[in-house]
């Protein structure tokens, strides 16, 4: 029971050492508050639109020379 209580104070610990994505000012209300987790959430979403356009982009040239090898029968 003790290391479960030491293991946890630990943790305590290290989550007050962390850098929270948002302001710990309490005078900063509503959406300012949460400015660099915002701003994070959209790099990552326009990242993965990004990427997601690419694979879909070079999916679609590549079935289409699949498609047209084998019209041609070759393979």
């Amino acid at each position: 029971m003790r290391k479960a209580f030491t293991f946890i104070n630990e943790v305590k610990g290290e989550l007050r050492k962390a850098a929270w994505p948002w302001d710990p000012d309490p005078k900063v209300k509503g959406f300012k508050k949460f400015k660099e987790l915002i701003d994070s959430t959209v790099v990552v979403i326009v990242a993965m639109l990004l990427l997601a356009g690419f694979v879909a982009f070079w999916d679609f040239i590549h079935r289409n020379v699949v498609d047209f090898l084998t019209a041609l029968g070759v393979g």
